[in-house]
């Protein structure tokens, strides 16, 4: 049966006298979790890093209506006075789940989330955006930089059964490139920031990929009204928005004249340590450029090599407040806006900071239960919950089975992944003129098969012939002069040494080893894996 209650199965509860069809309603939960936090000195703008709780926020993954974030951020560029109006442009990504995954897992995945100018470019990752090869909208806007670690089109696997431990990321601008004053021949300027992204796992570490300049000042080559305003020449701002975003969990919800308002979600769960509380965000921190930049730039200007760890004096740590909130409500579908009611989140659960760098929850164990697994424990939320009226105010509160009327069906809706049609694979231009092709790769082609059920074919391209860069308005000896910078940073920026500070509680989460690539020889230096196919292997379930 599907997550959601069908027309169908509607109908077979009516016909077999358990409820009658028109009571019960398809539903679902959606809002945002809110975190306080300190205020960061607006000098801190040269990027950030965080610590985010992985975990499957669903026993079952309940099919492409699910969207939702794990804790993350919003990162916009940084503007003197009032920001411009009508523009929205930032890095949104991280952990989650998202209607356009094609091969998804109970396992968050991970994708970059640029938005170029009012979402008319988004890209995900290599070769991941949101147009056609047709008609590009973002696939060329992230270039790869490591060549231990294959980014997947459809996003970057964590090991299957993460629960609880932490995945460390955050985005930094390398100085790769050179700002110009001209952008696809025209007077538009493109600014020299690489945004880079830099990630702390168990089994790797250091820098992976980054959004090419063009991706943003592109906005500007095609309306000059925002020259100078994108994260390609501005610093970004420090003071970010932590939250997690929940566009949709499955429900239902079922009325009785006399009994009243009740509805069922999805088993959601959080992970929990042996104390009960879960830890979900860990060492927010904001960087000026003293923390890689200005090391960096003297390096490839011919000054001593640097480590690549970000240098603390550069660093901010930003402590949190135990307080939040919540704006999670449970509605029918097509409910208007205003009709939508909030559920009683602090109820059952409690904002914490167990030191100060460190936010999650504590829970009411008389609201929640416990349950463990081979990859850990959890406390999964309340399932039911009954509408209760509080004069003009109405609010979800949540109610043991037993209070759910035996009638209304809602106990007999099963939250199983449901059947759906095989997701079509991802493909790349296989013209001999596309930039895939031309001058393309040096080896391959190579698989890499994927916890969640994919398989992955890559090729070894050389770094400055990749199609991202091909399509980054550079010329070939502004490639070239990248091609060097990245050479250096081959031989010294290896994937088991400390970039970000680590963690100071919990466990580092391990990314899918089936991502952990090895140069082949001859092209250990200056060569980097580029994903060009992704489909279902159909020996293999998707998990």
């Amino acid at each position: 049966m599907k997550h959601t209650l069908t027309a169908l199965a509607a109908l077979l509860l009516a016909l077999s006298g358990a409820v009658p069809a028109a009571e019960i309603q398809k539903g679902e939960m959606a809002g945002y979790l809110l975190v306080a936090t300190e205020k960061v000195p607006d000098t801190f703008n040269a990027g950030f890093s965080l610590y985010s709780a992985a975990w499957p926020l669903l026993q079952q993954y309940p099919g492409h209506r699910f969207q939702t974030g794990l804790f993350g951020t919003w990162m916009h560029a940084q503007f003197e006075g009032k920001p411009p109006e009508k523009l929205y442009s930032d890095i949104e990504g991280g952990l989650g789940w998202w209607r356009d995954t094609r091969f998804p897992s109970a396992t968050p995945k991970f994708i970059m989330g640029g938005v170029a100018v009012n979402f008319q470019e988004i890209a995900n990752g290599p070769a991941h955006g949101a147009g056609t090869w047709e008609k590009p909208r973002g696939q060329y806007g992230v270039a790869q930089l490591s060549p231990w670690l294959l980014f997947p089109i459809d996003g970057l696997n964590l090991k299957q059964g993460t629960c609880g431990e932490l995945f460390g990321y955050g985005y930094l601008p390398l100085p790769l490139t050179a700002a110009k004053a001209t952008t696809g021949g025209k007077k538009v300027p493109t600014g020299d920031n690489s945004w880079t992204l830099f990630l702390n796992t168990k089994n790797f570490k250091g820098p992976v990929c980054f959004f090419t300049p063009y991706f943003w000042s592109h906005s500007a080559e095609l309306n000059p009204a925002y020259a100078g305003l994108l994260l390609d020449s501005r610093p970004a701002a420090p003071n970010k928005p932590f939250q997690m975003e929940t566009q949709y969990v499955p429900g239902a919800l079922f009325t009785d004249e006399k009994a009243g308002t009740f509805a069922r979600v999805a088993p959601t769960s959080f992970p929990v340590g042996p104390d009960g509380n879960s830890v979900v965000l860990h060492r927010l921190t904001s960087y000026n450029k003293q923390a890689l930049w200005d090391g960096v730039k003297a390096w490839f200007e011919g000054g001593p090599a640097v480590s690549g760890a970000f240098n603390p004096a550069g660093a901010h740590v930003q402590t949190f407040r135990p307080n939040g909130g919540s704006t999670w409500k449970i509605y029918a579908e097509k409910t208007p806006k205003e009709q939508k009611t909030a559920m009683a989140w602090n109820s059952f659960a409690t904002a914490i900071t167990p030191e100060p760098t460190t936010y999650g929850y504590k829970w009411n164990e008389q609201l929640v239960r416990k349950v463990t697994g081979p990859n850990g424990a959890r406390v999964v939320l309340p399932e039911y919950f009954r509408l209760q009226n509080e004069g003009k105010k109405t609010k979800w509160v949540a109610a043991k089975p037993g209070e759910v009327p035996a009638n209304s069906g809602l106990d007999k809706l099963r939250f199983d992944r449901p059947k759906e049609k095989a997701q079509a694979p991802y493909d790349t231009p296989e013209a001999p003129t596309s930039p895939f092709k031309k001058p393309g790769p040096v080896a391959g082609p190579f698989k890499a098969q994927l916890g969640d059920g994919s398989v992955v074919t890559y090729y070894w391209y050389r770094f400055a012939d990749q199609p991202a860069l091909l399509n980054a308005d550079l010329t070939q000896d502004e490639r070239e002069r990248m091609q060097s910078k990245v050479e250096k940073l081959h031989r010294a920026w290896t994937k088991d040494r400390e970039y970000l500070a680590p963690p100071t509680t919990g466990q580092l989460a391990d990314l899918d080893p089936a991502q952990l690539v090895t140069p082949p020889k001859g092209f250990e230096i200056g060569y980097v894996p580029i994903a060009t196919h992704q489909e279902q292997d159909a020996s293999r379930p998707l998990k």
